[in-house]
């Protein structure tokens, strides 16, 4: 009985399953504020506008 008693104590004081579920929290508020921004440069033409300046970027010796 000892035994399990000390098993059950040591499992409620053990606290890294607690940051695993905070990191994925953390990621999964960051995943919806990129799909929110990524929704909103996909209305209308600003994402293919934002891409062909981008590729023109990397392409040439300067950025406009």
């Amino acid at each position: 009985m000892k035994k399990i008693l000390n098993a059950i104590h040591s499992f409620a004081i053990d606290d890294q399953g607690g940051e695993v579920v905070e990191y994925a929290l953390i990621i999964a508020v960051i995943s919806i504020v990129l799909l929110m921004a990524l929704n909103g440069m996909t209305t209308g033409n600003y994402f293919n506008t934002f891409i062909g300046r981008l590729s023109s970027c990397l392409n040439t010796s300067g950025c406009a």
